[in-house]
């Protein structure tokens, strides 16, 4: 294993988040085959959806479509004023707590068929997954089939470790959401228009951070942790 591996797989084993709030217990998750127990109904949590007004400004200035989670829910306005600022970007959103990354696909693959998409798409989504993780690697070959080889898409990668578990879960967590990072990456080997912002290697390369910049191992705090995550965002996006 390289050594990059290694750190994804073990920084931050001692943090964590609830993305969403419906969970197994931690009695539960410890019978769960990943470890990290189950994704509970996600539906009926909060979201941020642009409607078809905000939607055409967008793709008449070239902006940006994002699918995201309940990070980006709460983080998505900063995002946007962050980067019209900086770009001059608009950016079109379809945000929804708890959403693992198969119907935030689901959800592209609509907008792509209703209005058409962008040329540039980002994608915030992961965290969910982290109780399923082999079905990701497909879901983002879904992604770059549904978007062609001449739009880029912008993926964060994903750091979840629930502090509100035990430490045998937050493990199993951190682990999952390397497993996620590890498909991504290979993912980008075959996908020359696939860009990652390392969100996971951010909050790695200082401990402190993991605490610092969450607020339960996967949420920011805001503003520190939002900040610091859009602003990875915006230099990926400005530098494209």
């Amino acid at each position: 294993m390289k050594t990059s591996r290694r750190r994804l797989l073990t920084a931050g084993a001692a943090s964590a988040v609830v993305v969403g709030t419906s969970f197994l217990t931690a009695g539960e998750a410890a019978a769960d085959g990943y470890g990290s127990g189950a994704l509970g109904p996600w539906e009926d949590l909060s979201k941020a959806i642009s409607t078809l007004t905000q939607i055409r400004p967008v793709l008449a200035n070239d902006g940006l479509f994002m699918f995201g989670d309940s990070i980006s829910v709460q983080d998505g306005y900063s995002l946007a004023q962050r980067l019209l600022d900086r770009t001059g970007d608009q950016i079109a959103v379809h945000n929804w707590s708890g959403r693992p990354t198969a119907p935030a696909v689901d959800a592209l693959a609509s907008w792509a068929q209703s209005y058409g998409l962008p040329r540039r798409i980002l994608m915030a989504t992961g965290s969910n997954d982290i109780f399923t993780p082999p079905v990701f690697a497909a879901q983002v070959d879904r992604t770059m089939s549904i978007v062609g080889p001449t739009r880029t898409v912008f993926w964060v990668n994903t750091q979840v470790a629930r502090t509100s578990q035990t430490a045998a879960v937050q493990l199993a967590d951190q682990r999952n959401s390397a497993w996620i990072n590890l498909q991504l990456a290979d993912a980008q080997k075959r996908h020359p228009n696939l860009r990652i912002i390392r969100w996971a290697e951010f909050l790695a390369a200082k401990p402190s951070r993991l605490t610092g910049y969450l607020r339960d191992g996967v949420h920011t705090t805001v503003p520190l942790g939002q900040d610091a995550r859009n602003e990875l965002i915006v230099q990926a996006i400005a530098a494209s």
